[in-house]
């Protein structure tokens, strides 16, 4: 009996594809999913010309800016600007009130749509599920002007609440015009209003908790809180992971909309926050455009080196819990 011979084509004899051939190829790929590109046109748009466009403008962070010279034609000022902010006497003040307002949001606004998409997930009636994840995501689509009409007609010294209060107890407290109580009522507000628009993602990934799995730990004797201690909330930790890391990307955009109607006189020591700042400095006073873009690069700084941080200890503790 012969021994087998090895038939093998040699390397050299095979012919690899023509950079023509892979254009072909690779056109043909494009051609079959051309209607999913031309749908992502618009969004492409849209980020280039209001996102991407838009950042050229930084380098004004770093010159001396005025309308005649433009952009690109102002002289440069180096880190002049960075350092006017870091040794002016408000930068302590207004970086400790950013930061003590975005802590209250994510140690309280964090957990809060999470532990409303758990109880949603767990009711029994499906009509009373749909009905409370509805009410609870009209208020996403209020305005924060509305929200604060409300707020004023409840928390205000003639509001429901006062009143009530008054009647009971016998004085009002200063709710909206206190320091004592603007942190309360700025992260409860918050969280009123986006409280069932955050807990979509978390009941999208309720929705991939095996039941086989909930099942076999009834059957062994699992009570509720276990099931969902041990089961449910491991099933959506991955997702709890890239939330917080995205979350930390704006915990120093404390939201100017919020702040700029609930602002007042008696509240500005714990109410001035950075974005505020920028607002005040850069459009209500005149010729500080470079001192405000400044101010708002240092922010933006120092939220991606948060991000950078959060993604790489999640990415420690949960490796599909990480964004890259």
């Amino acid at each position: 009996m012969k021994p087998a011979t090895n038939h093998a084509i040699p390397h050299t004899l095979i012919r690899e594809p023509t950079t023509s051939a892979k254009r072909r190829k690779n056109w043909k790929k494009m051609k079959r999913f051309l209607p999913l590109y031309l749908l992502f046109l618009p969004v492409l748009a849209y980020y280039v010309i209001f996102h991407y466009a838009p950042m050229t403008g930084v380098v004004i962070a770093f010159k001396q800016y005025t309308f005649m010279d433009g952009i690109f034609g102002s002289r440069w000022a180096g880190l002049t600007h960075f350092k006017r902010f870091i040794d002016s006497g408000d930068f302590w003040e207004i970086f400790q009130n950013t930061l003590v307002l975005a802590f209250y949001r994510i140690l309280f606004g964090f957990p809060a749509p999470i532990l409303f998409a758990l109880l949603v997930h767990e009711m029994r009636f499906t009509k009373w599920k749909r009905f409370f994840q509805t009410v609870s995501y009209l208020p996403h689509f209020v305005s924060w002007v509305v929200v604060y009409a409300l707020m004023y007609n409840l928390f205000s010294e003639s509001g429901l609440i006062n009143i009530a209060l008054k009647s009971s107890v016998g004085h009002t407290f200063e709710f909206l015009s206190s320091t004592e109580y603007y942190r309360m009522m700025f992260v409860g507000s918050a969280i009123w209003k986006e409280i069932g628009w955050g807990a979509i993602i978390f009941l999208a990934a309720l929705t991939r908790v095996d039941p086989d799995m909930i099942e076999a730990s009834a059957i062994d004797g699992a009570n509720r809180w276990h099931r969902l201690w041990h089961v449910t909330l491991p099933s959506i930790r991955s997702t709890i992971s890239i939330m917080f890391v995205l979350s930390l990307g704006g915990i120093l955009s404390v939201s100017f909309e919020q702040t700029l109607v609930m602002y007042n006189p008696q509240v500005a020591p714990v109410a001035e926050v950075i974005d505020f700042y920028i607002y005040r400095i850069g459009l209500l006073n005149t010729n500080n455009y470079s001192y405000a873009t400044a101010v708002g690069l240092f922010r933006s700084a120092i939220a991606l080196v948060l991000v950078l941080i959060a993604n790489f200890v999640s990415k420690k503790l949960d490796e599909e819990g990480a964004i890259w």
